[in-house]
C-alpha cells in the first residue's frame, strides 16, 4: 500500500514541476574577441560560426538579452537601407543578421550588429522562431 501511495505522490509532483523548456532553450553566445557565435539548444552545442562584430569607431554591446523581434527581409533605416536579412533583434536596433560581405567574416566589420553567413543566419532565424522569442537568448562577451 505504501508503494502505491508513493508512486501516486511522485506522479502528482511530476505533473506540477517546472518544465525545462520554459527557460531559455536557445542561446547564442557571441565572443567579440574570437569573432565567433556558439549556438546551444537545451544546453547542447549545435553550431559554432564565424561572425563579424563592430569595427573601429562602432560598438557591439556586451550583455545578455532575450530576442525581441524577427524580421526576415529587414533593411536598415539608419545605414542607407542596407540589407539585414534573417534579423533577430535583441537590443534596440542591434541584431544578429546575415551579411553578403563574406570575406570579412571572422573580423570586426559591422556598425555594431552581429553578422553571419546567410546560411547560418537563416538557420539561427529558424531556430529562434521555433524556440520562441522568450526562449531565445543572445549573450555577447569580450
Amino acid at each position: 500500500m505504501k508503494t502505491i501511495f508513493a508512486a501516486a505522490a511522485a506522479s502528482l509532483l511530476l505533473q506540477f514541476s517546472p518544465v525545462a523548456a520554459e527557460a531559455a532553450t536557445l542561446v547564442a553566445n557571441i565572443s567579440i574577441g574570437k569573432q565567433t557565435m556558439t549556438v546551444t539548444e537545451d544546453g547542447f552545442v549545435k553550431y559554432r560560426w564565424k561572425v563579424s562584430t563592430a569595427r573601429n569607431g562602432y560598438v557591439t554591446p556586451t550583455g545578455s538579452w532575450s530576442a525581441k523581434w524577427l524580421s526576415r527581409d529587414h533593411r536598415s533605416r539608419k545605414y542607407d537601407n542596407a540589407p539585414m536579412p534573417y534579423a533577430v533583434f535583441f537590443n534596440g536596433g542591434y541584431a544578429v543578421h546575415a551579411t553578403f560581405d563574406l570575406k570579412r567574416l571572422g573580423t570586426p566589420a559591422s556598425h555594431g550588429c552581429v553578422r553571419l553567413h546567410p546560411d547560418n543566419a537563416a538557420e539561427f532565424f529558424s531556430l529562434a522562431r521555433q524556440a520562441g522569442l522568450a526562449n531565445t537568448r543572445v549573450v555577447i562577451t569580450r
